[in-house]
């Protein structure tokens, strides 16, 4: 269906992608429309082509998937069209200067002879080239995107690749629409395959070929692994292209040839890498290795006075304190070592023996650093400790340049971390990029301690950083077995060693913080769910102040019991529409004030202030908070994250998501006064013990598992690991037995 008329006014128009929501005048009356405009005018005659659509809030829109430009024909509307300001250097005066002189022929003038623009009063050179400039941009771009709209690329996208190469976009795209797959954000393979095969691409085309390989090879990187075997690569990618494995194999070759791959060897497989993560990997070996074996910092007292001296000193503040056989061997392991790494799982003590460490190092007057992967564990590590504790990034204090659109430390070989000590908490949530940077920062003569529980799951990122690094065996471990009589009275903790050693979870009494409360289908578990977060945890638990302190966690991402199904249902529940609450839509999801949010990707140069307005940039993947307030007009709203407050508009949107239900993956690092989730029969691939283990140590205060106890059991039976392609493990070993042996000659 096609529409004519003008925009008579622009409610919202994102500059990124172009999506517009606007007023649209036809000869039939007003109507909103939405769609894709790069920069939609007032004035302008537009041909919309699309359909009509029910809102579920703003009623009945048009909803366009191409637009044409339009030129104004006749006097008045060539006047109207000049004077509301849609080129740069024409106001209302000139236009109607214009006009008067060139009548019906004016916008011809502008296009094909501007020079004569020169004989209006006011009109100079520099504004006739402003002028000129200005008109030619806006026809470029219209018939740009027609263009690209006949090879089949949605406006959207059309906007993006005509903002990056301008008035080459189509030339571009005819020569090789896989350079869109690495250079437009938004755009897959998929997409530009669907394109290239409009355009007449060879389903052979080597650009089709590469660009495939390097399309599994950074879907295998998302999904944990830093490498990929070879004949698996060749495999993969010629069931995805329909070509023969030796095409894929010639290929693969030309861009190891190029730098862009790298091919080696691992457990005597052949191997292929995605060239950042090798070097990462390489990197990381050597500098541990470096750090392990650089001249050791004397500890200028006897260690057990040390750890005394520190127990004294806890139990001033803490009562009572006596560090277990375990914990004084990992305390002392830590003062003898230049790396170290302390493991365990709930109730063993880690807590303690960073507290006992920061102490002895402050005896010491020796400076000393702590810092998370994640602002969350950063800030439960500071709470613990009463030391201050900071992010990764801060500590490495990343660098984002939106030219290069890349992620740098200003800490690193030339410009060092100065401090003495640095404690990692949470290290299983550290993946192989991140560990790059933290080791690339530290000096030699440094006291690296890494304290984490190797048993859950592993980082979001590529890589298996910690496990591979113990698994080496090149680095001091020790791992905490011992549950504290205290934590014993715990039933979280208790089921979650339970759980860990293949036991099945324990239910306890009507005083335990952990329950199994057993359901007998989806509806059920969805109904007993929308029960607990609507009033009757907070009628039984004092601790449960409100919805808030509640979190559901679940495996998976679809299905019913998925975190987006979830979420619709919960935000009804928590969070419902109200006559006055503002809310904003985005896509399909709606945003409300007072709703619980995600980040969902890393964003280095997002802008954020405190209360005090003291300034920062970046919010991480897995960060939460609150929706404080919300711009119907402006289309923006404010988010407070612990004590930053965050402005989202525009594409921001797209990193957001509601945060009643997350995954088990997207909730690593953080702890819930309550922890609730669904057991039900989610995809095998997933129901696995070490992710049930990382959700039932979630809970701080309260955990439920809600459905069939015949999951539970099934998941604490299936110790199948979340599988990971990984060379560091090997590249520690051969690094470790090379300096060895050096260092004997």
């Amino acid at each position: 269906m096609q529409k004519e008329g003008r925009f008579s006014r622009i409610i919202y128009n994102n500059p990124e992608n172009g999506y517009t929501v606007a007023v649209f005048d036809t000869d039939e009356g007003s109507i909103t429309a939405t769609g894709s405009v790069a920069e939609p005018k007032t004035g302008t005659k537009y041909r919309l082509e699309g359909r009509f659509v029910i809102h579920k809030k703003y009623g009945e829109q048009f909803s366009f998937t191409s637009f044409e430009e339009l030129l104004p024909e006749g006097e008045d509307a060539i006047l109207e069209f000049l004077t509301a300001g849609n080129i740069r250097g024409i106001g209302p005066k000139t236009a109607r200067l214009i006009v008067d002189t060139f009548g019906e022929e004016s916008l011809k003038v502008i296009e094909e002879q501007p020079d004569r623009l020169l004989a209006i009063n006011g009109i100079g050179p520099k504004s006739l080239a402003k002028i000129t400039e200005s008109f030619l941009e806006s026809r470029e771009f219209a018939n740009t995107s027609i263009e690209l709209r006949e090879m089949g690329i949605e406006m959207s996208d059309a906007v993006r690749i005509y903002k990056l190469y301008g008035s080459e976009s189509v030339e571009v795209v005819r020569d090789n629409p896989f350079m869109l797959v690495e250079d437009v954000r938004g755009m897959t393979f998929p997409k530009a395959d669907i394109i290239a095969e409009k355009l007449g691409f060879a389903h052979d085309s080597s650009y089709r070929i590469e660009s495939g390989i390097r399309h599994i090879l950074r879907n295998w990187a998302v999904s944990g692994s830093t490498l990929m075997p070879e004949e698996m690569l060749a495999e993969k990618t010629a069931a995805l292209l329909d070509i023969t494995r030796e095409e894929v194999r010639d290929s693969v070759r030309d861009l190891v040839f190029n730098g862009e791959l790298e091919e080696d060897t691992a457990d005597d497989i052949k191997v292929i890498y995605l060239y950042g993560y090798y070097h990462a990997e390489q990197r990381v070996a050597y500098n541990l290795m470096r750090i392990r074996d650089a001249q050791r910092m004397a500890v200028p007292a006897d260690i057990d006075d040390l750890i005394n001296d520190a127990e004294s000193d806890m139990a001033m503040d803490f009562g009572e304190i006596y560090l277990s056989h375990e914990q004084r061997a990992a305390v002392a392991a830590c003062l003898k070592n230049n790396v170290s790494i302390i493991t365990g799982g709930p109730g063993t003590g880690k807590t303690t023996i960073i507290n006992t460490l920061v102490r002895i190092f402050r005896r010491l007057d020796m400076t000393a650093a702590l810092a998370a992967p994640t602002g969350r564990a950063a800030k439960r590590m500071e709470e613990a400790s009463g030391e201050p504790a900071m992010t990764i990034h801060r500590l490495l204090e990343y660098v984002y340049s939106d030219d290069e659109d890349v992620l740098d430390f200003g800490r690193d070989e030339e410009n060092p971390l100065e401090q003495q000590v640095i404690i990692i908490d949470e290290a299983s949530m550290i993946d192989i990029m991140l560990m790059d940077g933290l080791l690339r920062a530290v000096k030699d003569g440094t006291i690296l301690i890494f304290t984490g529980d190797a048993d859950q799951l592993p980082a979001v990122g590529a890589g298996n950083v910690l496990r591979d690094v113990i698994a080496s065996e090149c680095i001091h471990t020790t791992r905490l077995r011992e549950i504290f009589r205290q934590s014993e009275d715990s039933r979280i903790i208790t089921n979650s060693h339970r759980i860990n050693n293949g036991e099945m979870p324990e239910q306890g009494s009507r005083d335990s913080d952990f329950f199994m409360l057993r359901r007998d289908d989806e509806a059920s578990v969805i109904d007993l769910i929308k029960e607990l977060v609507s009033g009757r945890l907070e009628r039984g638990y004092d601790f449960v102040r409100s919805a808030a302190d509640i979190q559901l966690l679940t495996p998976t991402k679809r299905g019913a019991l998925g975190a987006p199904s979830l979420n619709s249902i919960l935000q009804e529940v928590i969070n419902p529409a109200e006559e006055g609450k503002p809310e904003l839509n985005y896509g399909n999801r709606t945003f409300r004030l007072g709703d619980k949010v995600m980040q969902l990707r890393n964003n280095y140069s997002a802008e954020w202030h405190d209360d005090d307005w003291n300034e920062g940039e970046g919010i991480f993947n897995g960060d939460m908070g609150t929706i404080e307030s919300i711009d119907t007009i402006g289309k923006s709203m404010t988010v407070r994250s612990d004590d930053r407050l965050i402005t989202y508009s525009g594409e921001m949107f797209e990193e957001l998501d509601l945060a009643y239900a997350v995954t088990v993956h997207k909730s690593q690092g953080s702890e819930f006064p309550v922890v609730i989730m669904p057991m039900w029969r989610f995809p095998p691939m997933l129901m696995t013990r070490n992710l049930l283990y990382t959700a039932v140590t979630r809970g701080k205060r309260l955990v439920l598992l809600v459905g069939d106890p015949r999951c539970i059991h099934y998941m604490v039976s299936n110790n199948r690991a979340d599988e990971r392609y990984t060379g560091l493990k090997s590249r520690l070993r051969d690094s470790s037995e090379n300096r060895n042996f050096w260092n004997n000659q």
